[in-house]
């Protein structure tokens, strides 16, 4: 397993870990202090937590059929971007006690919020597929790269990113925090940052067939951006 990975499956065990902590025993000062009762006691935030775990299992068995990389992005570039993916992450995820609150805890609210989140697993998911053996974690350009143009990849450039997106905003409503919503902005930033990287390199590497792609797509919402 990638040390990507490993961390971001550490933080997500850490949070479990320690709701179940508080779950087992709800006196601890520390615990009590620190987590938010209302969030760990309900289902819908484990169920997020055990959607992203989901996502990272399977993009690390995915990973083995990527094809080789001819070239690829910095490992500053790409530490980067996994320090404010992770890290946003976190913060969607965080039970914080006294975080306030955007939304309120109700069951409905946190169900739809999951649902989001499974709307964007689903389309990471499909779109990783289409993308086969083109698909890497870090900006590349494979050996005998294709720029696919199928599934969503025929109205959208990004639509793994537009899935990912997807799943912080449904955590973060799951969670319901500014704290969480700050963990959203943060991901926002960190995707952005990451396809105005990778669009520039693709543009290197396919020209005017890349050029004309932008012009008959959108980068991650259809009519919006």
């Amino acid at each position: 397993m990638s040390p990507n990975k490993r961390t971001l499956l550490v933080s997500l065990g850490g949070a479990v870990g320690g709701a179940a902590i508080v779950l087992i025993n709800p006196n601890p000062k520390f615990f009590s202090s620190l987590f938010d009762r209302t969030l760990i006691t309900r289902w819908p935030w484990l169920g997020a937590a055990s959607g992203w775990m989901a996502f990272s299992l399977y993009w690390e068995v995915a990973a083995k059929n990527a094809a080789k990389a001819k070239s690829t992005e910095s490992r500053a570039s790409r530490g980067l971007h996994v320090l404010l993916a992770n890290t946003a992450l976190v913060l969607a995820m965080a039970p914080l006690r006294g975080a306030g609150r955007f939304v309120p805890a109700a069951s409905a609210v946190m169900i739809a919020g999951l649902a989001v989140e499974a709307l964007g697993l689903y389309l990471a998911i499909l779109s990783r597929h289409y993308l086969g053996c083109n698909w890497s974690g870090e900006i590349s350009i494979k050996v005998d790269h294709q720029l696919i143009r199928s599934g969503p990849y025929k109205t959208l450039r990004h639509p793994i990113y537009t899935g990912l997106l997807t799943m912080y905003a449904g955590t973060a409503l799951v969670t319901g925090t500014w704290v969480a919503l700050a963990g959203l902005a943060m991901a926002a930033v960190a995707y952005w940052r990451k396809i105005r990287l990778e669009e520039a390199n693709l543009e290197v590497a396919f020209g005017a067939d890349y050029e004309a792609y932008r012009r008959e797509s959108w980068a991650l919402v259809p009519g919006v951006l």
